[in-house]
């Protein structure tokens, strides 16, 4: 609740004090005046540094409950992660050139689940990390094997053997990868 207070103008109060010290049989000297003035200075600028603390601790707490909103989830989709590897090895695994019929509804009910899957995921914020093809990245990559290979330039990745996944902006899982390495004669 919002409760905005005028604090008197620096004119009021010594004009008041002025005229209590009159009341009081009190002769208002300028040493007084300045001594209660000081005082007053030095209230309200405790006040305005509380009140700016008070403003950034309310920032700070909204900042950090957003935080924790986007990232709860992480511990749940990591969960996840495992079944979607699952399915990308089943897909992989089943091309047979010469399947029958019910196979083949078998594996496009498969890729319609995993897909369903992505969707979701992807919904949810998650990214799939790009790795064949690309530069080494140690912050998303991790480096199973170095690969002896003129085929590629130093330090690609030739091939993903598990995909990594970003939430938003933070790393859930890195990417397992085989990179290239020039052999140098």
């Amino acid at each position: 609740m919002d409760v905005d207070h005028e604090l008197p103008a620096a004119d009021d109060i010594s004009e008041g004090v002025e005229a209590s010290a009159a009341r009081q049989g009190v002769p208002a000297d300028g040493s007084e005046l300045q001594k209660v003035t000081a005082e007053r200075d030095t209230l309200l600028d405790r006040l305005a540094r509380a009140q700016a603390e008070f403003d950034n601790a309310r920032k700070r707490a909204a900042r950090e409950q957003q935080d924790y909103r986007d990232y709860a989830q992480s511990d749940t989709i990591k969960a996840l992660l495992p079944i979607m590897d699952s399915f990308e090895r089943a897909l992989r695994g089943d091309s047979s050139a010469n399947e029958k019929p019910q196979n083949s509804e078998f594996r496009n009910g498969i890729e319609l689940i995993y897909k369903q899957l992505q969707d979701a995921l992807l919904k949810l914020g998650v990214q799939p990390i790009p790795a064949k093809g690309e530069p080494f990245d140690p912050r998303v990559h991790e480096a199973i094997e170095m690969v002896d290979t003129s085929d590629a330039e130093d330090h690609q990745v030739l091939e993903e053997l598990q995909r990594g996944y970003k939430l938003k902006d933070r790393l859930l899982r890195p990417a397992m990868v085989k990179v290239a390495r020039n052999p140098r004669f």
